[in-house]
């Protein structure tokens, strides 16, 4: 639509397919600007004339072309609000099926990361609760905890023991266990296994020779290290050490 960049949200489209969302957000912003009451049932309190044009107007600016020539003739918000109502309120059938459908076959395995399946979660949820169906926390957190990876059964019981009752701490967790293994990884993968950005510094402790700590774990660094001799009691300078070995070979 030619207008798109002016609407605050996505209009209603021909098909209805996203009428449960667009009649939530006529709603919010109806009641943010004062004139919910125009779209509802008659109350004690009348609805002014301006209302229900500036109403009137920000329906048919967030409808298809279509729609707003097929109901051109259309001059009340409510009268409106209840035609569409009666056009398009069976899409709740429709959803309905695809919904149960959805969480149903929901495994949190099939998702490459923890904010993917949140998102796929959420919008199931919501689109139940639109159909008058609705997910408890211990529904959601079964879901997760059944649907873990063979491979991470023992993890899934480390997760399920925590016995948590809130499925947004249970995201918390796993998204910040994810964010620790993204950075181990990347870590891992800076370098190799053993190389390390001390070499030059270890081989000029050493004389030049790399083979004085080869036994030595890479990721230990060595700096100013006195270690004892069990023998009888004295303390050698570890660069003595080095020393001597050399002057062994």
């Amino acid at each position: 639509m030619s207008n798109l960049n002016k609407l605050d949200f996505t209009a209603l489209e021909v098909s209805g397919r996203n009428y449960l969302k667009w009649v939530q957000d006529v709603k919010l912003h109806l009641t943010a600007k004062n004139l919910r009451p125009a779209i509802e049932e008659a109350t004690d309190k009348p609805v002014g004339e301006a209302e229900k044009a500036t109403a009137m107007i920000f329906i048919r600016r967030h409808i298809h072309d279509a729609l707003q020539t097929e109901y051109l003739a259309e001059e009340d918000p409510r009268a409106l609000w209840v035609a569409l109502a009666d056009r398009f309120d069976h899409q709740k059938d429709i959803f309905l099926p695809e919904a149960r459908h959805d969480w149903q076959h929901l495994r949190f395995q099939d998702f490459k990361s923890v904010n993917e399946y949140n998102s796929e979660v959420c919008r199931i949820r919501s689109l139940l609760k639109f159909c008058n169906e609705t997910l408890t926390e211990e529904d959601l957190l079964e879901k997760t905890y059944s649907t873990f990876s063979a491979s991470n059964i023992v993890l899934q019981q480390q997760y399920r023991a925590q016995k948590f009752t809130k499925f947004s701490d249970l995201i918390s967790v796993l998204l910040l266990a994810e964010k620790q293994n993204q950075l181990l990884m990347k870590n891992h993968q800076a370098r190799p296994t053993g190389a390390t950005d001390y070499d030059d510094g270890t081989r000029a402790m050493t004389g030049g020779s790399r083979n004085a700590f080869v036994e030595l774990p890479a990721c230990v660094i060595m700096v100013g290290i006195w270690v004892k001799d069990m023998t009888d009691g004295r303390k050698l300078d570890v660069m003595s050490l080095v020393s001597e070995d050399q002057h062994e070979d």
